[in-house]
């Protein structure tokens, strides 16, 4: 099945990516501690991460032209982040050091046991963009504008110039915001976590709750990560299940999982792929991250991405 819409040619950037950026702080121990306990940590490590500045380094890695738009602080984590993605090669244009703010952190505790983590994170209020703020000029230089909508305002302003410009509008959601349900509005491709369905109408009931975004905001793909599990779509009226792949080596960290997906999904949109192999990229590229502590350690390159895929 072929995705629902078609992608505009002859642009700048592949995809460009608006939203979070993150400095990790990883966090390894034997067991997640009890209440009230101490415990010791096996080790420790700083790393980039944030869903979108993550979506445009993974995409960068398997060879798609990204740029970022995001804030960062002017202190040293700032610095950190903003270097990591230049060297990968994502496109800065659209970046700021913000004076006096504080880069958004993470304290991430990840379970030995199973690479399963717990994210204690804060975003300094510096970092949002106004709508008047939203770089609205560069969003007709790409085929896809993907974004998470902590900034509802901006995200929408943008996501209206991406339909005026027939720019595919991607959204990696896993919490409600104020406003957001009119923003969904201007979505081509929505993929939320598991227990995001349940935020937003009460339901468990994953088929139904997709049957009803769909319906609601008419976006052209509705969907959900299942972890190891895999995914499930739903294009026009059919639904797409897709197992998950076992992670090489085994599972050492999830941080990031879930933005792989995203990497994976939309690197097969980009090239040409169907649905159910764009869903099979994505599940094996989230596979491959977590081969490796940090959010994009592990981001598989197009040798890698090809190598799981077809069992070499």
């Amino acid at each position: 099945m072929q995705f629902p819409f078609s992608l505009p040619q002859n642009k700048e950037f592949d995809v460009i990516g608006f939203g979070t950026n993150a400095v990790d702080y990883l966090i390894q121990v034997p067991e997640y501690p009890a209440f009230n306990s101490k415990i010791e940590l096996t080790d420790y490590t700083q790393a980039a991460g944030g869903e979108v500045a993550t979506a445009m380094a993974g995409l960068r890695r398997l060879g798609l032209k990204t740029a970022y738009i995001g804030r960062f602080g002017t202190d040293a984590a700032g610095d950190f982040g903003m270097r990591s993605l230049r060297d990968e090669g994502v496109d800065l244009e659209f970046v700021e050091q913000i004076d006096g703010a504080r880069t958004q952190i993470a304290f991430i505790i990840i379970d030995e046991r199973d690479g399963e983590r717990t994210v204690i994170w804060k975003r300094d209020a510096k970092l949002a963009f106004d709508v008047v703020e939203a770089p609205l000029e560069a969003v007709g230089r790409a085929k896809v504008l993907h974004f998470t909508p902590h900034d509802v305002k901006a995200c929408l302003a943008m996501a209206k110039r991406a339909k005026e410009d027939g720019v595919i509008v991607s959204v990696d959601i896993d919490n409600l915001f104020e406003g957001v349900q009119e923003l969904l509005s201007y979505v081509d491709i929505f993929i939320a976590s598991a227990d995001f369905p349940k935020k937003l109408f009460g339901t468990h009931d994953r088929r139904e709750a997709l049957r009803e975004i769909k319906s609601l905001f008419g976006c052209g793909i509705v969907g959900v990560t299942l972890g190891e599990a895999g995914s499930i779509l739903l294009c026009r009226d059919t639904f797409i299940e897709t197992p998950g792949f076992a992670v090489p080596g085994g599972c050492k960290d999830t941080t990031g999982a879930g933005d792989s997906f995203r990497v994976g999904l939309l690197y097969g949109l980009i090239t040409g792929e169907s649905v159910e192999e764009s869903a099979r990229m994505a599940n094996a590229v989230a596979a491959l991250k977590c081969r490796s502590v940090g959010a994009r350690t592990a981001l598989p390159n197009v040798a890698e991405l090809n190598g799981l895929i077809r069992g070499l």
